[in-house]
C-alpha cells in the first residue's frame, strides 16, 4: 500500500463521473426549471425499509454562470459563509497535495433531528474543461466525534460541472451518505424534494453572485488553482484513514415527527 494511497487517482475521478451522467436505478423526484433529483432506487421486495445509505443526484442547467466560477464557489471557504443557509461551521484542516485537502463542516438538520458534522478528505481534478470535486470521510486524529452533533458519514460526495458555453454549465451534485442513525421517511423524502432543491438554488445564486463579491475580496487568491498560494499545514495522507460507518455510534431518530408539520398543524 502506497502512502498515498488514501488520495483519490485517476480511476476514482472516472468513476465518478460516470456515476454522474449514468440514468440506470435513478428514480426522478423532482423536475422543475433546469433542476432535477433523482434518488437512486433501493433493490426490489425491500418493503418499507428505507436503506441506511442515501444516494442521491442533483443536476442543475444552469445559464447564466460559467463551469469555472461555480468551481471556485465551492472551493471558496470564506464566501461560503455568505451564501450557504444550513451550514454551522466549516473550515480547512490541511493540505494533503496539490489538489487534495482535510476539512470539517458541520450544519443544521430540519427540527428536531440533531444536527450533523463531517470531516472529510477532498479532491479536485481540472481536465478538458470538465470541473469534478470529491470527497469521503476520514478519521483525522485531532477531530474526533463531538458529543453535542452526530458524526455523518460521506461514502463519496461530490460534484461534476461542465461547461455548455462561455458563461453556461451543467451542475451535477451526487452524494452517497450514511447520515448515522435510523432518519424517519419523512426526512429522506424531505432531503431529496425540498432540501436538495434549495440547496441548488442557493449554489446558483452563489455563482451569480460570485465574480462581483470575488472583486472586492482577494480576486487574485485562489489557492484551489494556485497551490503555491496555500498556506494551509501539509499533512501525510498516511495519518488519515478512511472512516467507516459501522465504526460509529447509531443514532435512532426514526420516531421523530417533522417540526414543521406539527407547527403546520397545531
Amino acid at each position: 500500500m502506497s502512502l498515498s494511497s488514501i488520495l483519490p487517482d485517476e480511476t476514482a475521478f472516472a468513476d465518478f463521473k460516470k456515476q454522474c451522467l449514468s440514468t440506470e436505478n435513478w428514480l426522478n423526484k423532482y423536475d422543475n426549471n433546469g433542476m432535477q433529483v433523482w434518488v437512486e432506487h433501493p433493490p426490489a421486495n425491500k418493503g418499507n425499509h428505507v436503506p441506511k445509505i442515501h444516494k442521491i443526484k442533483c443536476k442543475l442547467t444552469i445559464k447564466d454562470v460559467s463551469a469555472a466560477t461555480m468551481f471556485d464557489v465551492l472551493h471558496d471557504g470564506q464566501y461560503r459563509k455568505k451564501w450557504d443557509p444550513a451550514m454551522l461551521d466549516s473550515f480547512d484542516i490541511a493540505r494533503l497535495s496539490a489538489n487534495a485537502d482535510v476539512g470539517y463542516y458541520s450544519w443544521l438538520c430540519p427540527k428536531p433531528i440533531k444536527n450533523r458534522d463531517v470531516v472529510t478528505l477532498r479532491s479536485w481534478q481540472v481536465m478538458d474543461d470538465e470541473y469534478i470535486i470529491i470527497n469521503f470521510s476520514v478519521k483525522h486524529p485531532k477531530y474526533p466525534p463531538r458529543s453535542d452533533l452526530v458524526r455523518a458519514i460521506s461514502i463519496l460526495t461530490g460534484y461534476f460541472i461542465k461547461p455548455t458555453g462561455p458563461n453556461s454549465c451543467t451542475f451535477i451534485y451526487l452524494s452517497q451518505a450514511d447520515p448515522k442513525g435510523s432518519l424517519p421517511k419523512w426526512v429522506v423524502n424531505k432531503a431529496s424534494q425540498v432540501l436538495a432543491p434549495r440547496v441548488m438554488k442557493s449554489v446558483h445564486k452563489a455563482g451569480q453572485n460570485y465574480p462581483e463579491w470575488k472583486q472586492q475580496n482577494s480576486p487574485d487568491q485562489k489557492p484551489w488553482l494556485y497551490p503555491e498560494q496555500n498556506t494551509l499545514p501539509m499533512m501525510d495522507p498516511a495519518e488519515l484513514s478512511i472512516q467507516r460507518a459501522d465504526s460509529l455510534e447509531n443514532v435512532d431518530e426514526s420516531s421523530k415527527v417533522d417540526a414543521q408539520d406539527s407547527e403546520d398543524s397545531s
